[in-house]
């Protein structure tokens, strides 16, 4: 990406965060092109998202349906689009028919949801669906995830009664506060190795989606291919004042 005169402040951003991967990747020997950055663009006008798109970058992830339903359409169709917010079952056929060109949802954390997703996807008729299984490795009751011990036998629900879902990798969300991001980050990669001896696949074919604008560097070097970067890149997000 060359940088231009004319760039806006997302857009030299995006190069800042790209540089700052390529480092992180280089300090654990691996190559940067391996690691996907997913511009998390919640809260955030299809404007800047375009300002962004134009420099380049392809990878886009929302975290609630209304709005990706809302942007996908205002957008060119080649956007890799990722759900990564808590899905609902009554959300999954408005998100499916909504944003056709839905590359992965990254929190399927529970069989419900996945027979859901798979279900509306063999009736609407899309290609199959790349979905990562969502870990709760932080323990946190607030926070969505099938436990670290409950991983496998999902990513087996997902493999063995899916046929519309592509298993890819594991996702999580590390704590707010980074106090035991490493740890977090840690178990997410125990959990890949558990779950590739058990389906007899190598790590290389199964994703960790860890990182976010805090700690997407270490999340790196702790293993993961797929960050999620937001307020970096577009600035801190505005929610709309409660009236």
């Amino acid at each position: 990406m060359a940088a231009s005169a004319m760039d806006g402040v997302a857009a030299t951003a995006l190069r800042s965060v790209l540089h700052r991967v390529k480092q992180a990747a280089e300090r654990s020997s691996r190559a940067s092109d391996r690691i996907r950055v997913v511009a998390v663009s919640k809260t955030k006008p299809v404007s800047l998202l375009r300002e962004v798109y134009d420099a380049g970058h392809r990878c886009f992830g929302e975290n609630y349906v209304q709005e990706i339903v809302e942007k996908a359409p205002q957008l060119p169709e080649d956007i890799e689009w990722h759900f990564i917010g808590n899905l609902q079952s009554n959300k999954v056929k408005p998100l499916l028919t909504g944003v056709p060109n839905l590359a992965m949802v990254e929190t399927v954390d529970d069989e419900k949801i996945a027979n859901n997703l798979d279900r509306v996807i063999g009736k609407i008729g899309r290609k199959p669906l790349k979905v990562l299984v969502q870990v709760n490795t932080s323990g946190e009751t607030s926070k969505y995830g099938v436990d670290p011990d409950g991983c496998v036998e999902l990513v087996k629900h997902v493999t063995s009664n899916c046929p519309n879902l592509e298993f890819c990798g594991l996702m999580t969300i590390g704590m707010p506060d980074y106090t035991s991001t490493p740890e977090n980050f840690k178990t997410l990669a125990t959990c890949r190795t558990e779950v590739c001896s058990a389906l007899d696949i190598s790590e290389e074919q199964c994703e960790l989606s860890m990182g976010m604008s805090g700690d997407f560097e270490l999340a790196i070097e702790l293993g993961s291919t797929n960050v999620r970067v937001g307020s970096t890149i577009f600035g801190a997000r505005e929610y709309p004042k409660k009236q």
